[in-house]
């Protein structure tokens, strides 16, 4: 009973004002707050084109993810920037990643060495918690995975997050704090260093319980 209440989501922070990003794109709050519109319009514009690919009406995407209509307009709009779980049903009803939503790098097409600075980074906030998602996947796809930094900043759940298509697996591993993972029904607690895998295809959620913040690194894979 505990994890499924903590993990409807915390938003009851009251550090939102106080915290700051910890990614170096972010500089001050007039450029925070012109970047925060970019990264809404990259991804609800991406959010139009993979809906019209998809030949799928507003009404349609609205029911196959449980978002609403007008929520998903604003999305389109970049006139609102969704929470992780929001973001995280959109995408499952699209058939896409996180990842191509926010607007991740191409796959590599050569053998050669491909970098990704780190003010180059995708990243995806959410807006109500301060739960930082980093892609740093320099090449997505050409190693048969997806590897991204998380940033849970304290007393913060991204909330249960839909199940993953089977087949589908993650690794993490904690680099910073203490992380609470709930799979299935179940949950783990992580201290910096400790590593879990899991098979995705179920309900899963990730929280931090701690006063201080928690950082972990995971690699998403797929098997074909």
């Amino acid at each position: 009973m505990e994890d499924s209440i903590f993990f409807r989501r915390n938003v009851q922070c009251g550090r939102r004002d106080a915290l700051r990003s910890r990614s170096t794109v972010v500089e001050q709050d007039d450029s925070a707050t012109a970047e925060h519109g970019d990264l809404a319009g990259a991804f609800g514009g991406n959010v139009r084109r993979r809906r019209e690919e998809a030949g799928l009406t507003l009404e349609q995407l609205s029911t196959q993810s449980s978002v609403s209509r007008a929520m998903l307009s604003k999305v389109e709009r970049g006139e609102k920037s969704p929470t992780i779980g929001v973001a995280s049903k959109i995408a499952h009803a699209l058939d896409a990643s996180l990842s191509d939503l926010i607007g991740g790098p191409a796959a590599a097409r050569t053998e050669v060495a491909v970098v990704m600075r780190k003010n180059e980074r995708p990243v995806f906030r959410d807006p109500e918690t301060g739960f930082e998602r980093h892609m740093v996947s320099a090449a997505p796809g050409a190693g048969g995975g997806e590897m991204v930094v998380h940033y849970l900043p304290a007393h913060v759940s991204t909330g249960l997050l839909p199940a993953y298509p089977p087949g589908t697996e993650k690794q993490l591993v904690v680099i910073e704090g203490t992380l609470t993972v709930a799979i299935g029904g179940i949950s783990e607690t992580l201290n910096a260093g400790d590593s879990v895998f899991f098979q995705a295809d179920a309900e899963h959620g990730f929280a931090n319980r701690t006063n201080s913040p928690c950082e972990y690194i995971m690699v998403i894979s797929r098997r074909s």
